[in-house]
């Protein structure tokens, strides 16, 4: 690592952070020969190989812009978004793998934000996914709908007293 101000090719750690999401390593540096300090912020690099081969380092923002188009009426807010964005890249970064399609990052996506609000998904969902007809959007309500009614009924579990 180069100091920033005298350009000498070596730096001390003085002291190390983890940041608060622990996504990264906040490191106090100082340089032997001009002895003044900086800082340097270190993160895991995670890569996205898009459909022509590009490689471009992962997005939240991209994420959120993506999923906004799919959200446009519907009650939710930037935070909300920030949230989602943040949950897919900690999904992603839980798999252990730095470079991926930018298909998996779509499938992804599709968790938190059926979770957020289903009507995003299925607009989502519909463009990602490709859907061509009334059909696969009649597939996907139907399948949104038994999940939930599965979700409910385990809601809805009676409960045994013995008393």
């Amino acid at each position: 690592m180069y100091c920033p101000f005298c350009r000498h090719a070596d730096s001390r750690v003085v002291d190390s952070r983890t940041s608060e999401d622990g996504s990264a390593i906040r490191r106090r540096r100082q340089c032997p020969k001009c002895m003044k300090r900086f800082t340097t912020i270190e993160t895991a690099s995670l890569s996205v190989v898009k459909r022509s081969g590009v490689t471009e380092p992962f997005s939240r923002q991209k994420v959120i812009n993506g999923v906004r188009k799919a959200c446009q009426g519907r009650p939710v807010s930037d935070d909300d978004l920030a949230l989602l964005a943040q949950t897919v890249e900690e999904s992603i970064r839980s798999t252990g793998i730095a470079e991926l399609d930018a298909y998996e990052v779509g499938l992804s996506i599709l968790g938190p934000l059926r979770k957020l609000d289903e009507v995003a998904y299925l607009r989502f969902a519909s463009v990602y996914q490709a859907f061509d007809s009334l059909e696969d959007f009649e597939q996907a309500i139907e399948l949104l709908r038994s999940e939930n009614a599965d979700a409910q009924d385990d809601s809805d579990e009676p409960t045994t007293d013995a008393g």
